[in-house]
């Protein structure tokens, strides 16, 4: 990998270039040993194997190549094990690839692994220092941020303890003010961020989108939000190979997530066996790999089955729906329920109408409840009891795309208003 350190003022300098970057390893410790040892015997420069794999080898990379200019953000994303971590040590340095070439124009500011780059023994105020010049700053510069670095990083009460005391979310403050506030070049982020809490998360984002215009970003998340926040262009990895690289972000996102459309093997169900549920489904609706596809605004009706084993009293019934985060984003409570004649037989059927589903486009996850109330004493509880995909022509990436209508349009210059009809 090649790095330069010139800096210029202009906007749209490239400062990332990537060609046919590949990097092997070998799944067995001792043979990687013997295929080291063979490649010094044949030669210091390289060697023929550097494109074949050999018994027990395997590409964590293999030919990914692209450019990254001031001002922009590349999205990396993939399930794990799809070689982003791989890519961005390469990129940074730590690894050297089998192939290919990198070349990184400017300062590089790297957030890879948790505590990375810290002197566990030294305090925080002298690891500032430390990484400050591993960035290629001078001691008066370092000096002249390091009341902003450890103002944003919340951490004055305890900035000349050990690092190795702080906690992780302490590091990763700690880490993202040095990357930050230093303002590199180049600013290479995993997810360490996923372990910071919320107040911090959207402090850090805030000064992503101050820097961002003077500085190229490589960040990797699995937060496809986060993804689609700042990213103008995403290369999404599988097995070490490109399977989507484009400007299209929320095109990458959609192939991201449909790799979780999963079959009913991941239910997870908790039941106190008083009572099951047979049968879930979509009236009406067309499944591909048990998922229900729904036109985004539709209204349907979900239809289940409940056998009555040895339950006593009606129970009340709940849906909840989850998005691909699994997170809860709503709750689906029918007005009256009057569910006594379960009581009296072994099986029930029972149908939900589901109106105006204003979901964004996605795939969504319902959750079915029986228990004595809501959120009280649950008799059984079954996650993915149905699994819908709403389809829409734009991608949203908040949680309800909402209906309207644009009825007037009000000139400011000449106070005229255009009514539109509806």
């Amino acid at each position: 990998m090649t790095k330069t350190t010139k800096h210029t003022n202009n906007e749209q300098e490239l400062l990332v270039k990537v060609e046919g970057l590949s990097k092997k390893f070998c799944k067995d410790l001792k043979t990687s040993l013997w295929y080291g040892i063979k490649d010094l015997i044949t030669g210091v420069r390289g060697n023929k194997h550097e494109r074949l794999l050999r018994p027990k080898e395997f590409w964590a990379v293999k030919d990914i190549s692209f450019e990254l200019k001031r001002g922009e953000c590349l999205g990396l994303i993939g399930h794990n094990g799809a070689g982003k971590s791989t890519l961005l040590k390469i990129l940074n340095g730590l690894i050297n690839p089998d192939a290919g070439k990198a070349t990184i124009k400017g300062r590089v500011g790297a957030l890879i692994e948790l505590g990375a780059g810290f002197n566990p023994i030294l305090s925080g105020r002298e690891n500032i220092y430390n990484n400050g010049a591993i960035l290629g700053f001078t001691r008066k510069e370092i000096d002249g941020k390091l009341e902003a670095i450890i103002d944003f990083a919340e951490l004055r009460e305890f900035i000349d303890m050990p690092v190795q005391n702080y906690s992780s979310g302490m590091k990763v403050r700690l880490g993202f003010a040095v990357a930050a506030q230093m303002e590199p070049d180049v600013l290479i982020i995993d997810e360490v961020l996923a372990v910071g809490d919320l107040g911090f998360i959207l402090k850090c984002f805030k000064r992503i989108d101050t820097i961002l215009p003077h500085t190229a970003i490589v960040f990797v998340s699995h937060n496809m939000p986060m993804i689609s926040r700042i990213c103008n262009q995403v290369i999404l990895m599988e097995k070490g190979l490109v399977h989507y690289q484009g400007e299209n972000v929320s095109r990458g996102i959609d192939l991201y997530y449909h790799k979780f459309m999963t079959n009913e093997d991941s239910q997870v169900v908790f039941t106190d066996n008083s009572i099951e549920l047979k049968k879930a489904f979509v009236e009406g609706v067309d499944k591909i790999n048990n998922v229900y596809i729904i036109p985004w605004g539709s209204t349907v009706n979900l239809n289940f089955t409940i056998k009555n084993n040895s339950l006593l009293k009606e129970p009340y019934i709940s849906l909840a729906i989850y998005d691909k985060e699994q997170r809860g984003i709503a709750e689906v409570l029918p007005v009256d329920q009057d569910l006594k004649i379960i009581k009296n037989k072994k099986e029930v059927t029972f149908i939900f109408l589901l109106k105006n589903i204003y979901l964004s486009k996605g795939i969504y996850n319902i959750t079915f409840s029986a228990s004595e109330d809501f959120g009280f004493n649950v008799y059984y509880k079954i996650h993915k009891a149905i699994t819908i995909k709403i389809e829409h022509d734009k991608q949203i990436w908040t949680p309800f795309l909402m209906d309207s209508k644009l009825i007037n349009v009000k000139y400011i210059n000449n106070e005229k208003i255009i009514k539109k009809n509806n």
